[in-house]
């Protein structure tokens, strides 16, 4: 299909790109990405292990490239003061002609959302209407750049809000939802202007994408306006078994989790180019049209082969 995009995400983990690899080699990997025709990069947000913090590798990847998509997948908005992160995600996006796009979302319960929460100094609780609020509140910074009015939420409030940065879009840039909970899938279809979720089958996907377009239905919002993308992992080998081992691997480098557990919650695809394009296709058919791909491998080498392998995939989707 014509309208199919298909990105990659920079590898920038150290569980990625492997130990003894000069990581200002991922800024080649971006605009090899780039020349293979990509049409969109992206980079992750955690705190818990080694990597590049994803903003920095964004604005590093600005000036390199000049076509592609920038993209968070997802970020982590509890991890930066509101105010102050609406000035860099504008800065990115002005240093970048306007091609920033944020999936966000709100952490999940346990060893790895929790500790997060607790290094920025933010509670738990109500983490959702805290994540809401804060995009809110960016859309009005980005929206009124000469500042001096208020904001009033439940949880963020601030009496003047200063001057802003103004993006190089008028509101700033497209913010997706990475969510699949129910209550997550009708706040997209409300709210947001995307969805990024990685379901580990393409009929979870179909449901959950029939009901962010029913509850944008209700809110008297377009279906259109929410574009809808999925969050894949991907590892392409002579056979099914060597990629399963090879995903094996990197469950294990990433989240210290076996792979059968992992592949009860995320959207894998392993094997040769046919049955992961076949395993894709299944998504496209459920409504995904903008595919962020996670190469599942532990090596910066290996990160670039799949890259110049996976590109391919695109005749097929």
């Amino acid at each position: 299909m014509d309208d199919i995009e298909l990105g990659v995400l920079i590898p920038i983990g150290q569980a990625q790109w492997g130990q003894g690899t000069d990581p200002r080699e991922l800024l080649n990997f971006a605009v090899l990405a780039e020349e293979l025709g990509y049409s969109s990069l992206w980079v992750n947000d955690f705190l818990l292990t080694p990597r590049v913090e994803a903003l920095t590798m964004l604005a590093a990847v600005a000036p390199l490239t000049s076509r592609v998509t920038l993209g968070t997948a997802a970020l982590l908005p509890v991890l930066r003061r509101p105010v102050q992160a609406a000035q860099t995600l504008a800065s990115i996006d002005l240093l970048s002609g306007g091609r920033l796009v944020l999936t966000v979302g709100a952490a999940f319960p346990g060893r790895f959302g929790v500790p997060q929460h607790t290094l920025s100094e933010v509670p738990w609780e109500r983490r959702f209407t805290r994540l809401d609020e804060t995009v809110a509140l960016w859309r009005q910074l980005w929206a009124d750049p000469e500042g001096g009015g208020s904001f009033n939420g439940s949880l963020l409030r601030f009496d003047e809000l200063p001057a802003m940065t103004a993006p190089s879009r008028p509101g700033g840039p497209p913010v997706w939802l990475g969510g699949a909970s129910e209550s997550a899938l009708r706040r997209i279809g409300r709210r947001y202007d995307g969805w990024m979720p990685y379901p580990p089958t393409a009929a979870g996907y179909a449901e959950g994408l029939a009901t962010v377009r029913a509850a944008a239905a209700e809110a008297g919002r377009d279906a259109a306006a929410v574009t809808p993308a999925l969050f894949v992992s991907v590892a392409l080998t002579d056979t099914v078994e060597q990629g399963r081992a090879m995903l094996s691997e990197f469950a294990e480098a990433s989240y210290g989790m076996p792979l059968e557990q992992l592949e009860q919650v995320q959207a894998l695809a392993a094997g040769p180019a046919d049955v992961v394009a076949e395993k894709l296709r299944g998504y496209v058919a459920a409504g995904a049209r903008h595919l962020a791909v996670r190469i599942a491998t532990t090596t910066l080498g290996s990160q670039r082969e799949q890259l110049e392998q996976i590109i391919k995939l695109k005749g097929y989707l």
